[in-house]
C-alpha cells in the first residue's frame, strides 16, 4: 500500500512559474549573546516545554527553476519578493512555529508563521557541530562533539524564547540513533536547554525530507526519486506524483552519510593521485553495495517507456552535497540560497564536478569558493554517494533543494499532521506494495 503526503494546502509552498526569483539569504549567523536556559513557555509538538547578502561571481542565472515559499531571517511575502509589505497577519497567523533538526553534521533551526496556505519564515539558524565525529570508530558521541551541539542548541533555545514560539518539534537523526550514549545526550539537552529532542527513525526522516522539498520536483509523468544525503545516513524515496499529493512507492535508508563514509575511508597523509582515486572508488563501491537490493527493486521503474520529448526520470536532491556542487556549477563566490534552491542542473555536469573534486587534495578543495575548509574534507564522500545515486536512477537532470526536514516539520505542525493524520503517520515498511 502506497503512502500519501499531507495535502498541498499544508505545505507552506505555492507552486509558481519557472524562473521566479526567491529572496532568501542563507542565515548562518551567530545569535546575539544572551543568557541561555530553558525556553520557558514554548511547547514541543507533544505538549512538553521546549526550550551580507551573498553575491554571484559570474552573474549566471539558473537555467531553470522550481520555486516556492522558503525561509529567511526577515519576514517576506510568500512569493519570495521583499519589495512590498505583506498584508497584516491574522491573530492565528501571528503564532510562531519552530523546527529543529540536529543531524550528524549540522544543527539547524527554522521559525515561521502560517500565512494562508503558505508560511513566512521569521528566523533561522544553522551551525556545523559535527555531532557524529568519531562515532564510526567509538560507537559513542564524544564529549567535544556534545559540547558543540549543546552550544548550538542553546542558541536555538534563546531564539525560541525571543520569538514567542507557539509549537515546536525538535528532532535528532542518525548520530543519536547509533550512539550508545545517545539517550544520555538527549537527557542532558533537555536539562540544559529545555529542548526535548525526538530521536526519529530513518523512515520518519525520509518522510519529513520528502514533505519538505517535493514541491520542487519538475512536473512530469511517472515515478520520481528524492534523496537526502546527510551526515550519518542517506535516504532515497521513490514517489509517484499526483495532482495534489505524492505517494511513496518505495524507500531505502543506508548508514552512509558524508561524515560516516569519510571516517570509514580516511585520507592518508601524503596521499597521491592514485591513492585518492582508489579511496574514492572504494567509497563508491561500499555505497553501491548498500543500495544493491533497492536498485534491483527499481529496475521496473527504470525501464518504463517514455515519450521522445520527455526528459527521463525525475530526480531531486536535498543536502549540503548537492547545494555545494550546484554552487560550484554556477561559479558562485559565496553560497547564495536564492540562486541554488530550485535549480535544475544537467546530471552529467554534476558528475563532472564530483569527478574533479575527487582528484583534488584537501588544500585544493579548500580554496574553492562555497567549499572552503569546513566542507573540504566531507565533500568527497558526498560526491561518491551522489554518483552512486545517479548510477541507480539514470536521470538526465538533477533538481536541487535547499530545504528538507525542517520545512517538513513546519508543514506538519501547521497542518496538524504530526501525530494524527493518516498520511504518513504509520512506520513505512522497507518496500511498499504493490511493488
Amino acid at each position: 500500500m502506497a503512502e500519501s503526503l499531507p495535502p498541498a494546502s499544508h505545505d507552506g509552498d505555492r507552486r509558481s512559474s519557472r524562473g521566479r526569483r526567491r529572496a532568501h539569504a542563507d542565515p548562518d549567523r551567530e545569535a546575539r549573546k544572551g543568557r541561555s536556559g530553558p525556553a520557558a513557555g514554548v511547547k514541543n509538538s507533544d505538549g512538553r516545554p521546549a526550550g551580507r547578502a551573498p553575491s554571484r561571481k559570474n552573474g549566471k542565472h539558473p537555467p531553470e527553476r522550481r520555486s516556492g515559499d522558503d525561509g529567511a531571517t526577515a519576514p517576506r511575502r510568500p512569493d519570495g519578493h521583499p519589495d512590498k509589505p505583506a498584508a497584516p497577519p491574522s491573530t492565528a497567523s501571528r503564532q510562531a512555529y519552530a523546527a529543529i533538526d540536529l543531524g550528524t553534521n549540522n544543527c539547524r533551526l527554522l521559525i515561521a508563521r502560517a500565512q494562508g496556505e503558505n508560511f513566512m519564515v521569521i528566523d533561522a539558524f544553522s551551525r556545523v557541530v559535527r555531532l557524529g565525529e568519531g562515532l564510526a570508530q567509538s560507537g559513542r558521541l564524544s564529549d567535544e562533539a556534545m559540547e558543540r551541539a549543546l552550544g548550538a542548541l542553546k542558541v536555538c533555545s534563546q531564539k525560541l524564547r525571543r520569538r514567542n514560539v507557539h509549537l515546536a518539534r525538535s528532532v535528532a537523526t542518525e548520530a543519536c540513533r547509533r550512539a550508545s550514549n545517545g539517550q544520555d545526550f538527549i537527557d542532558r539537552v533537555r536539562e540544559e536547554t529545555g529542548i526535548v529532542l525526538d530521536v526519529i527513525s530513518a523512515q520518519e526522516e525520509a518522510r519529513l525530507a520528502v514533505l519538505g522539498c517535493h514541491v520542487l520536483l519538475e512536473r512530469g509523468e511517472g515515478p520520481a526519486m528524492i534523496f537526502d544525503i546527510g551526515g550519518g545516513s542517506t535516504e532515497l524515496v521513490l514517489i509517484e506524483t499526483g495532482d495534489v499529493v505524492p505517494r511513496i512507492l518505495d524507500w531505502q535508508s543506508v548508514p552512509w552519510g558524508v561524515v560516516s563514509l569519510t571516517e570509514s575511508f580516511p585520507a592518508q597523509e601524503g596521499e597521491d593521485d592514485a591513492q585518492r582515486l582508489a579511496r574514492y572508488r572504494d567509497m563508491r563501491r561500499k555505497v553501491a553495495d548498500s543500495f544493491r537490493q533497492f536498485s534491483r527493486r527499481l529496475e521496473p521503474f527504470r525501464t518504463i517507456p517514455r515519450q521522445e520529448d520527455e526528459n527521463g526520470p525525475r530526480l531531486l536532491g536535498t543536502s549540503g552535497t548537492v547545494t555545494t556542487l550546484a554552487s560550484v556549477h554556477l561559479g558562485l563566490e559565496q553560497y547564495d540560497r536564492q540562486a541554488v534552491d530550485g535549480l535544475i542542473v544537467p546530471a552529467q555536469a554534476m558528475r563532472g564536478i564530483a569527478s574533479d573534486l575527487s582528484t583534488m587534495d584537501f588544500g585544493q578543495r579548500a580554496e574553492l569558493p562555497c567549499i572552503g575548509h569546513d566542507r573540504a574534507e566531507l565533500v568527497v564522500a558526498g560526491c561518491a554517494i551522489l554518483e552512486t545515486i545517479l548510477d541507480l536512477w539514470p536521470a538526465t537532470r538533477l533538481g536541487v533543494a535547499d530545504r528538507g526536514i525542517r520545512e517538513g516539520i513546519l508543514r506538519s505542525l501547521m497542518g496538524g499532521t504530526h501525530a494524527h493524520s493518516g498520511s504518513l503517520a504509520r512506520p513505512l515498511s522497507p518496500r511498499e506494495q504493490p511493488l
